[in-house]
């Protein structure tokens, strides 16, 4: 079965950090944990990728004094190293408020990332 383009997935993981950083930096929070939650969601079968959004939740957690959120992130870290390739909530957005086994609906924009192949088609099981 062919597999999603990860040149594409990379790309769109990496302006989804770029845009966290920026607004972790303007001072909005809330537009930072939305941009960590969408590379999450790109990040999810990546384990190195996949532990790093983890890791800056856990930053930007500390840095607004959000300390459910650094405690959350930590366990979620050590499960993300762990579990990434085996199974993971496809669509669930990394943060501590939501349970770390729901899986979630992937916004349309990012489906069509995670099902775009190197040719540009769909893959078929992602229709």
């Amino acid at each position: 079965m062919p597999r999603p383009d990860p040149t594409r997935i990379r790309a769109a993981y990496g302006a989804e950090l770029s845009a966290a950083s920026a607004a972790a930096a303007g001072g909005d929070a809330q537009a930072a944990f939305h941009h960590l939650e969408r590379a999450h969601i790109l990040s999810q079968r990546q384990t190195l990728a996949h532990v790093r959004v983890h890791w800056r939740m856990l930053r930007l957690g500390a840095s607004v004094g959000d300390w459910r959120e650094v405690l959350g992130q930590a366990s979620r870290i050590a499960a993300a190293a762990i579990f990434s390739r085996i199974w993971v909530p496809i669509g669930n957005t990394g943060r501590a408020d939501v349970s770390a086994l729901k899986p979630m609906p992937v916004p349309e924009d990012l489906r069509a990332v995670l099902s775009e192949r190197a040719d540009g088609r769909q893959s078929p099981h992602e229709r």
